[in-house]
């Protein structure tokens, strides 16, 4: 098919998208030559994105919603059978009915054991086809529960649109591609470029090969330094659901990107594995729309944390970006130097059978099973707007930058709970680190007598605001970081 086609094509649904739904069987009449209502269905399916419109079930195209994303959202119990039973496929084709048992188990499972171990030491990983089942079979169903709820908190907070370009930067074999894709609605618009240049990207292609008629996605096979966010890609793009893959170390960009920008970009859990992880997300940030939000994932586990904050900051203090969440900069020109370990929790995900069937024959200690869900997160934009759009007053709170000259003193501030009960031991103190984007030391508030009017210290979620008012501040010498005491005299408050 020519050029002149599919513009003749573009330019009919463009007339007449507003004026009736788009049948291929009338609109092939209105171009020259008149080609198969089929060729025009593809078209319009490759070109839904730009022409905003949405295949129907009976075949005919509508316009596509406007306005904010709405999902409908109750949390993960599991890892979907579907998902679960394509990867199941994949290592089937690998290693036969019986992968996990004999000599591909053992195999499969020395993988998992040497990708674990590489990650704790921080040392690099060879990512071949076993190691992309391995974190398919390990990693996928935590990754995919992770990003469901982050993505859900997004589309609550009204930052994602309904027609939505998203840019997915070392996407591995899917955790969020699948949960956006699972997501979305079925009117909603998707369109979806992964950046993998691993055998990971083998993975991702299958589980998306299913993708649903207003998906268009593509998968760049280059390293997320080389590849251009902001330039157009050279190469047809993918369209109603059929990926197509850009080989080689291809530099381009997504068709579209340069004038509009991306609605959502992900980094997640690659920032570990970056050279420059700061350099890197300063220039994808460039590639985000006006209204578009940069979304950065990482482990819980100490290091990639609190590795997490140290890209964070960076970002934000070198340029554009400014941090929405969860680590508000409450105070205007403050910026924090705490360690700030900081992660969510949801409740684990029941245990996939295809770990399952992994970790019996090696004992059934749970060596293979992975079903935590705990993340760091950081949330980054360019139009300024931040999770709570509050500014402290000096007259009423206390910043805390200057928490070496109130110790021992009672004080009001405003901070963010930015972790679940730290507590180690049971029957401890519950314990809970804040931050309010000015500390330069680590606080923890410490509920020592809890009554109703501090109540709101326990019940908040991760990432709330709290007000309060009489708390007692106090040195740890032992953690080298300030307390503070929520007491009787305390009361704690949501802040609105």
């Amino acid at each position: 098919m020519n050029q002149d086609t599919r513009q003749q094509i573009r330019d009919n649904a463009q007339y007449l998208r507003n004026v009736r739904p788009l049948d291929p069987e009338e609109l092939h009449e209105y171009v020259e030559g008149q080609p198969h209502p089929a060729v025009v269905k593809q078209v319009l399916r490759e070109e839904a994105f730009d022409l905003g419109i949405v295949e129907q079930d009976d075949g005919t195209f509508v316009p596509a919603p406007e306005g904010r994303l709405s999902v409908d959202f109750d949390g993960v119990d599991r890892f979907p059978d579907g998902y679960e039973q394509q990867v199941i496929d994949l290592l089937t084709e690998w290693g036969g009915l019986e992968w996990h048992s004999g000599d591909s188990g053992d195999e499969l499972r020395e993988r998992i054991r040497d990708i674990k171990e590489r990650y704790l030491q921080g040392q690099a990983v060879e990512y071949d086809e076993l190691t992309a089942l391995g974190y398919a079979v390990y990693h996928l169903p935590d990754y995919y529960a992770v990003a469901k709820y982050v993505l859900a908190d997004l589309a609550a907070d009204g930052l994602l649109p309904s027609q939505l370009r998203v840019l997915d930067v070392g996407a591995g074999v899917g955790g969020p591609a699948l949960a956006l894709r699972d997501l979305l609605p079925d009117d909603a618009l998707l369109d979806y470029h992964a950046v993998e240049p691993s055998a990971a990207a083998d993975v991702l292609e299958s589980l998306l090969a299913d993708s649903g008629q207003n998906v268009r996605w593509e998968i760049h096979r280059t390293l997320a330094e080389e590849f251009d966010p902001s330039s157009p890609l050279v190469g047809d793009d993918s369209g109603g659901g059929a990926g197509n893959d850009s080989s080689g170390a291809d530099s381009g960009g997504a068709d579209g990107s340069d004038s509009e920008g991306y609605d959502l970009i992900i980094f997640g859990n690659v920032l570990s594995e970056l050279d420059d992880a700061a350099a890197t997300l300063y220039r994808y940030v460039d590639a985000l729309a006006d209204d578009g939000t940069l979304l950065a994932l990482a482990p819980a586990d100490r290091n990639t944390a609190i590795q997490l904050r140290t890209v964070e900051r960076e970002v934000a203090d070198g340029g554009p970006a400014t941090v929405y969440g969860p680590t508000v900069r409450l105070w205007p020109h403050q910026s924090p130097d705490s360690e700030s370990w900081s992660f969510d929790r949801k409740p684990d995900i029941e245990v996939p059978t295809m770990q399952q069937r992994l970790d019996d024959p090696a004992g059934g200690t749970g060596e293979f099973v992975n079903t935590d869900v705990q993340f760091a997160y950081s949330i980054l934009r360019t139009d300024g707007k931040r999770k709570h759009d509050v500014t402290p007053d000096r007259g009423i709170h206390a910043p805390m930058a200057d928490a070496e000259n109130y110790v021992t003193d009672r004080v009001n501030f405003l901070g963010v709970k930015l972790s679940h009960d730290l507590a180690e031991r049971e029957g401890a103190n519950p314990l809970y680190l804040l931050g309010d984007g000015s500390q330069q030391v680590d606080h923890f508030a410490v509920l020592t007598e809890a009554s109703i009017l501090n109540e709101d210290l326990r019940k908040a979620d991760y990432g709330d605001l709290l007000s309060f008012e009489n708390a007692l501040v106090l040195w740890n010498d032992d953690e080298e970081a300030y307390n503070v005491v929520v007491d009787g005299e305390t009361v704690v408050d949501r802040a609105r």
